[in-house]
């Protein structure tokens, strides 16, 4: 069977992240043919494939334009191994992971870069195996969760699937968009203190 993906005017990490996901339902001798429009995407589907072992092709047809061609070799390298069950008390490594989005881009330097940056990271979030616990929101980023946000589809289908959403009630305010919040509910410095004082891990980007 062969599959085509058009990822063309897709940002990272939406081909490599859908390009997994078809992976799953291949058998043995099945191709994949995944169109991107940037090199970048090219390099995370060769490492996509050194990771499951596939076989790759890459060709630019044209300036901006490649067909990267995956061929299925082993197909248990497309099933995720679960862990050996154990029997010992729990560890504190497993207990909660928390996402603290402090901005409404990511990184410094160029603005639109930076939005773009932050609206594939939140996006990612949706498509771990292990989702965080929470997601808090303060300063700039509460403009994140706010209605006509990029990041506002993805943050709902996070706490459509448990996890908690957080915006700061004083940045809310600051900015005026209390009335606009569109997912998740008002927190206080008190609360996220509480928060991350009990995460096992905090995720900052």
């Amino acid at each position: 069977m062969k599959q085509t993906l058009d990822f063309i005017g897709k940002a990272c990490p939406i081909p490599v992240v859908e390009t997994k996901k078809a992976l799953s339902q291949l058998k043995k001798d099945d191709i994949i043919e995944v169109m991107v429009d940037n090199s970048v995407a090219v390099q995370n589907l060769a490492k996509l494939a050194t990771q499951k072992k596939l076989d790759i092709v890459s060709d630019k047809r044209e300036e901006g334009l490649y067909l990267v061609t995956l061929t299925v070799t082993d197909v248990t390298e497309l099933k995720e191994v679960a862990p050996d069950p154990v029997d010992c008390i729990p560890d504190a490594s497993s207990g909660p992971t928390v996402v603290v989005l402090s901005s409404d881009k990511m990184g410094e330097g160029d603005e639109k870069l930076g939005r773009i940056l932050i609206k594939g990271f939140i996006y990612a979030l949706t498509e771990l195996d292990k989702l965080p616990a929470s997601v808090i929101m303060y300063n700039n980023g509460v403009k994140l969760a706010v209605e006509g946000s990029d990041s506002l589809a993805d943050l709902k289908l996070l706490e459509a699937q448990g996890v908690e959403i957080l915006a700061c009630g004083t940045c809310l305010n600051h900015y005026q968009l209390t009335e606009r919040l569109g997912v998740g509910s008002v927190t206080n410095m008190y609360h996220i203190v509480e928060k991350l004082s009990e995460a096992w891990k905090v995720i900052k980007p």
